[in-house]
């Protein structure tokens, strides 16, 4: 090869290569560039060489394609010095024959390459391919297929348009039923059909022209060899003798996958091309029974893997994984096995997310949107929900899923994940949190832990990401006691999981319609969080007061009741009770608005207002802000008098409180119950009452009330 001859004239080939740059070598930028691709030439090495320097190859082309790395040496662009014979030596190692670790290093030089050659990569990558399919041999389709397929992630629509050449597809079919049956050259092109799936126009031509071939693979199997006509038993192919209607495991589910794919992802065919359209004969059921029972006998097979996240976007089909305990367990084994990062864990994740995913909860506005856009789309109804993917069916999953043994395993993932498989973590804890009774067992298995973990670690872009974390942690906290999560043994500080829990009080600008559920249950879990210490109310008053202020104004009854019963837990401590005492025109406003609750018609926001309203009076501050407003004793009295047993207990000891206050407000709160009648309202309380500690206050209330009315008293002043 005159090139290769050429790279040699000047170097002496022991000189390490360089990639740095060190000045002390004598060695240009562009002659170790070259160098190195005459190595690459070379082959023969061990795979971990080979890669070594596939990676320092793609670490030039990088580096050299940026301004910022780019070497201050004067030099020609690294890129141009890759000829027509380097392109095809670093395809070569695109090869399915090649160990995965060197395709995966030739795919990242490969991507560096395009990257820097910009429209002349492409031409050279576009001629490889042509002349590769022109030349027809075992070898040239093998390469030609197998790079097609590494390639499509990359630049998928460069891909395409290879894919799409006149005649190509549309041959493929007939050329590997007539001409090939080798296993080698069906797995290249079926691993390219594959890939060529993420892509709508080469998705159509693949169910226009293949699948008929891709059923015989998969369906036209003999139950034993003997039932193969003798002739086609003799024929051979380059790698080994293989009999044209007996295909390999392998291949009968690269098969499977690329029909799951066309089924669960279906084109609509363009006008008048329906009649062309090869059907799909074989169900997405029939297809994921062919690949679970394939992932059950081997748990490692990533094909078996992809074709079932596929085939689990089918209702039906989900039910049916989810039905089959043996497969949960050898899909877990598989999660647990699989190295991080790798597309055996997203596809293992995938399944786990269909199995566990819940519908949408839609409002009725958002319902009579739907069904606009249906009838704009001329159909006659709105699609409805399938009764497998209602809520019942998918929380019986969603436990088989968590009986199996899934959080250990998610746990251990979430740490050495991608960002994309971290978020399909977080989105089946989230699903399996929504049922209530396996929270706490959730968490004992450390799904706090990873939540916290991924909340952290998603990057500010993951908005939606981090505001499902911090739901499903809200979730887990609502029926969880804080002290067995936080402190202790375990290093997790309470306080880490407030930052998560507020951020679902701020509206989600990503979603056209606000869902108050992640606010209400964020509440819930801060109102929890609020029932231990300071340490935990103090920063949940300091970073939120606000919006608590604002959401107990809601409209919405529930989460303006959670945000009392958020406010009377807070209101234990100091800083919370100097927001409605320290004498401000401020201060006073919230006094005017918590009283009003104290006055709602929901009893249970009652119950809330009354407890934060005990608390508060225990400051003689507070009690002078309620005797200031016309109707706080009034207010007061009227808990006094009501049914619940609860509610009373919260009134009696608010009018106990203000009797007792040090002072002139002592004084002041006597006259004023005294003139509001509340000597009946006690004594109605007493009545009604059977709880030993509300008669106890209620009569010690009236003992001070009484007292207080004794010529020998001193004389209120309501000043």
């Amino acid at each position: 090869m005159s090139f290769q001859r050429s790279l040699y004239e000047g170097i002496d080939p022991s000189v390490p290569i360089s990639p740095d740059g060190d000045p002390n070598k004598k060695i240009s930028l562009g002659d170790q560039f070259i160098l190195l691709l005459a190595r690459l030439m070379e082959g023969g090495k061990e795979d971990e060489d080979t890669c070594t320097e596939l990676n320092t190859l793609t670490k030039l082309l990088h580096d050299d394609s940026s301004d910022e790395t780019k070497s201050k040496e004067p030099h020609r662009p690294l890129w141009e010095l890759v000829d027509t014979d380097s392109v095809e030596t670093i395809l070569s190692y695109l090869d399915m024959r090649q160990s995965p670790s060197v395709r995966g290093h030739a795919t990242l030089t490969t991507s560096a390459y395009l990257k820097a050659s910009g429209d002349k990569g492409v031409e050279q990558l576009s001629n490889f391919f042509y002349s590769r399919v022109a030349k027809g041999t075992y070898d040239d389709f093998i390469l030609a297929f197998s790079v097609a397929s590494c390639i499509f992630p990359i630049v998928p629509d460069v891909t395409a348009t290879l894919f799409l050449s006149e005649g190509f597809v549309a041959g493929l079919g007939p050329l590997m039923k007539r001409k090939w049956k080798s296993k080698k050259v069906e797995q290249a092109a079926l691993d390219m059909l594959n890939a060529a799936c993420m892509n709508t126009a080469c998705r159509e031509a693949i169910q226009k022209y293949c699948t008929e071939w891709l059923e015989e693979i998969v369906n036209d199997v003999p139950e034993s060899f003997v039932e193969v006509p003798s002739p086609d038993r003799q024929q051979v192919a380059e790698d080994g003798p293989i009999q044209q209607r007996i295909h390999s495991e392998k291949v009968r589910n690269l098969a499977a996958v690329v029909l799951a794919k066309l089924q669960a992802v279906p084109s609509d065919p363009t006008a008048g091309s329906e009649a062309r359209i090869q059907p799909v004969t074989t169900s997405i059921e029939d297809l994921s029974d062919l690949l679970k029972n394939s992932l059950t006998i081997d748990s490692s097979q990533q094909s078996s893997i992809e074709g079932l996240a596929y085939a689990s976007l089918q209702p039906k089909v989900k039910e049916k994984l989810a039905g089959d305990s043996t497969f949960i367990e050898t899909l877990i084994t598989a999660l647990n096995n699989a190295p991080a990062k790798s597309p055996s864990t997203y596809g293992a994740l995938s399944i786990l997310v269909n199995l566990t995913s819940y519908m949408p909860a839609l409002s009725e506005e958002q319902k009579h949107l739907t069904q606009l856009k249906a009838y704009a789309n001329a159909s006659r109804l709105a699609p409805k929900l399938d009764p497998l993917n209602d809520d019942e069916h998918v929380s019986k999953r969603c436990q088989v899923v968590f009986k199996a043994g899934i959080i250990p395993v998610l746990v251990t993932h979430s740490q050495h994940g991608s960002v994309a498989s971290l978020a399909q973590v977080v989105t089946i804890v989230f699903a399996l949190s929504k049922t209530a009774q396996i929270r706490g067992q959730i968490a004992q298995q450390g799904g706090v832990k990873l939540l916290l973990h991924a909340y952290s670690s998603f990057p500010s872009e993951s908005f939606a990401a981090q505001r499902t974390a911090a739901h499903a942690l809200a979730r887990i906290l609502i029926s969880t006691n804080p002290s067995h999560v936080f402190g202790g043994s375990t290093p997790l500080p309470l306080t880490s999981a407030i930052r998560p829990l507020l951020l679902l009080l701020t509206d989600d600008l990503t979603v056209e319609h606000r869902d108050l559920l992640p606010v209400f249950e964020s509440l819930l879990a801060l109102t929890n969080l609020a029932s231990t210490d300071d340490s935990a109310r103090n920063p949940i008053i300091r970073l939120a007061f606000s919006q608590i202020e604002e959401l107990l104004l809601s409209n919405n009854k529930m989460v303006m009741r959670a945000t009392v019963e958020l406010l009377c837990n807070l209101m234990l401590s100091p800083e919370c009770v100097a927001k409605f005492a320290d004498g401000s025109k401020q201060a006073s406003h919230r006094m005017h608005i918590l009283l009003a609750l104290a006055d709602s018609e929901d009893p249970a926001t009652r119950r809330a207002a009354g407890g934060a309203l005990a608390s508060l009076t225990e400051w003689d501050t507070a009690v002078n802000a309620i005797l200031e407003r016309d109707r706080g004793v009034v207010i007061l009295l009227a808990l006094c008098q009501e049914e619940s047993e609860e509610l009373r207990h919260r009134g009696v000891v608010c009018v106990l409180n203000v009797l007792t206050a040090p002072g002139k407000v002592g004084e002041w709160g006597i006259k004023k119950v005294k003139d509001e009648k509340g000597t009946e309202a006690l004594k109605e309380c007493l009545k009604k009452s059977r709880s030993q500690e509300v008669l106890e206050i209620t009569v010690e209330a009236l003992k001070k009330l009484l007292q207080g009315t004794t010529p020998d008293a001193t004389a209120a002043t309501g000043s």
